[in-house]
This record gives C-alpha cells, sequence and structure tokens, in this order.
C-alpha cells in the first residue's frame, strides 16, 4: 500500500535570504516594500524570490494585522432553498464580485437550525471574517443581535422587524406588491387571491400589505393562503388550497417566481387555463419566471445589486466608514408578461 505523498515543502524567508545573501531582515523590508534597501540587494532579493519559489504566507501575514481579508455572507434558509431560490445566488454573485474588486474573500454561510446559527455566532465572533452580509434575516432574529453585541462590521439585506441598528439594503416590497396587484386587477379580475410566504421577514410581511393595499375594500382574508417558505412545492399545494376555498377564484398574486410557478403548475392540475380562467402574477424576476408557461408577470427587483450594495457597506466600514443606518432603497419595476 502506496504511503500519503508528502507535500512539498514551502520556501521561506530564510530561503530567499540564503539565496540572495542579505538577512532576513533585509528581504523581510523589500517583501513589505519597505524603503532604504539598495537596488543591488533588492534586485538580489527579487531574483531569489523568483528562483526559489517564494509566496508571503497570507495567513501569517493577517495574523500580525488582525484581519483576515475575508467577509461572510450569511444566508438564513434552508438547504433545499439556498438552491431552489435563484435570488440567492444573485444576490452571493453581486457580493461577491464587490468583495473579489477589493481583493478580500467571500465565505459563503447557510443557517438551516438553531445548531448553524450558535455556530456561525461562535465563528463569526472568531476573528475568521473581518465583516458580514446577512440575508433572509428573520423577525428578531438572534443572529442579528449577536452581530450587534460583536460590533463587526455588518450590513443586512432586506430590514426584518425588531432588527438591531444595522446598515441595510433593501426594496420597497409594499409598493411593488400593490404595484403588480394593481395592474393584475386592472385586467378585469374579480376574486384574486394570494400565495403568502415568509411572513416571519419583511419582504414576505410587505408583500401581504402591498396586495391587501390594492384590493381595499375588496379584501377577502379567506382569499390568503400562507406558507413559511419561499419554495415551489409551498406554492403548488397552497395553491390547492386556494382554489379549493373559491373555485371562482380568477386571480392570483404568488409572493415570488418559484412560488408562482408551484402555483401555476396547481391551476392547470385543477383543468384551469392561464391567463384565460386565471391570470397570475409573481416577484423577483428571476429564471423562474422565463421558465414558466406561460412568461410569469413579475416584479423585478436588482438581486445582484442588493448583494453589491451590501458587500460594499461593509467594506466602508471594514475601513473606517461611518455605518449607513438609514439604509440603502433600490428601484424596482413591473415586468408584465402573458400569464396575466
Amino acid at each position: 500500500m502506496p504511503l500519503p505523498a508528502t507535500p512539498p515543502r514551502r520556501a521561506t524567508i530564510r530561503d530567499v535570504a540564503l539565496e540572495a545573501g542579505v538577512s532576513r531582515g533585509t528581504v523581510s523590508r523589500v517583501l513589505n516594500g519597505e524603503p532604504y534597501v539598495s537596488a543591488e540587494a533588492r534586485t538580489a532579493i527579487e531574483r531569489a524570490v523568483a528562483k526559489v519559489g517564494y509566496v508571503p504566507n497570507a495567513a501569517a501575514r493577517n495574523l500580525a494585522r488582525r484581519r483576515s481579508q475575508a467577509v461572510g455572507v450569511v444566508v438564513h434558509e434552508p438547504h433545499s432553498l439556498f438552491l431552489e431560490d435563484p435570488n440567492i445566488g444573485s444576490i452571493l454573485l453581486g457580493a461577491n464580485a464587490a468583495l473579489s474588486a477589493a481583493d478580500h474573500q467571500m465565505v459563503s454561510l447557510v443557517i438551516d437550525s438553531e445548531r448553524d446559527s450558535r455556530r456561525v455566532v461562535r465563528y463569526l465572533g472568531g476573528g475568521f471574517v473581518d465583516g458580514v452580509v446577512i440575508v433572509s434575516a428573520r423577525r428578531d432574529d438572534p443572529l442579528l443581535a449577536a452581530v450587534a453585541r460583536l460590533g463587526i462590521p455588518a450590513a443586512v439585506v432586506g430590514r426584518p422587524p425588531g432588527m438591531p441598528p444595522v446598515p441595510f439594503v433593501g426594496i420597497d416590497n409594499r409598493a411593488a406588491a400593490q404595484a403588480i396587484t394593481e395592474r393584475l386587477l386592472a385586467t378585469g379580475r374579480s376574486r384574486v387571491g394570494m400565495v403568502a410566504a415568509a411572513l416571519d421577514r419583511d419582504s414576505g410581511a410587505d408583500r401581504l400589505a402591498g396586495f391587501r393595499a390594492a384590493l381595499g375594500d375588496r379584501f377577502d382574508p379567506r382569499l390568503v393562503v400562507e406558507r413559511p417558505l419561499y419554495a415551489y412545492g409551498a406554492g403548488r399545494d397552497a395553491m390547492r388550497e386556494l382554489l379549493e376555498r373559491e373555485p371562482t377564484l380568477d386571480g392570483v398574486f404568488a409572493a415570488s417566481d418559484v412560488v408562482a410557478a408551484g402555483a401555476l403548475d396547481a391551476i392547470r392540475d385543477a383543468g384551469r387555463r392561464v391567463p384565460d380562467d386565471v391570470g397570475i402574477v409573481g416577484f423577483d424576476d428571476s429564471v423562474w419566471a422565463l421558465r414558466c408557461q406561460p412568461a410569469l408577470s413579475t416584479v423585478h427587483q436588482p438581486a445582484m445589486d442588493l448583494g453589491r450594495k451590501a458587500a460594499e457597506s461593509v467594506l466602508a466600514q471594514m475601513h473606517g466608514g461611518a455605518p449607513q443606518l438609514e439604509g440603502v432603497m433600490l428601484d424596482t419595476h413591473v415586468v408584465w408578461r402573458a400569464s396575466a
């Protein structure tokens, strides 16, 4: 049985100094960009670095500076939803783009349980990252309280109720939901319901509030079915329940595109046509909206920009900038397609 391969020895400053014929202190000054080194010594050291293959030990350097050059992005969602919801991926890509441009590493942390939450809090408190972006925080989320207590640079995507004073980046979910519901009503629909989801988050609660505002006196609480997550299965099952409650339903607002995709399949399974019998609209303008047949009318939210702005906020705080506690709000708009 072959023995495990021994990792190649890493070249050190001592190797560079021996090759260049100078002291380790002189090598250190050159590597740190310090003056007072002769041109001849600098040239010899640069040649020695190339010859011995020396690579600076970033971990040791960051330890000395008490910096990790890394920022955590915490996604508070079940593992299944992490893979199913394309908005999460877009937020992560936006955050990574901003961090990469600043020569920082993104560390993804997923919270799927209370145990995960405790583990992540310990990790953040251990100095492994210099700041944190939090996605999908809940109402009175203990993670937010822990981050505020730790005092590390942070930004939240969204603005959940009960949030401590932490910078945030978000959209006006209430106004956007009201706008698309009003557009749906303008097509002549008279019995309009909603598949509401994630009401423990600002996005879910505000979208329901916007739907209710659009309907005004016509709002019927029986025509709202709630589910805990933005998930395809949630939309499918909730839509079946909604059609059982109100067989004459002719319009529905689903709280997200992935929820709308599940709802649309349930409508078809019930023998109803979209948009002839039931018009349906979603929220996000994600890839799910174009996968649907017919294509889904929805609200476009700039998911990548949300991640990028949140990461930029954390980076600014890390470099001494004052936290923007008033938050940053990004624009949305209705995208009208064939589903309604």
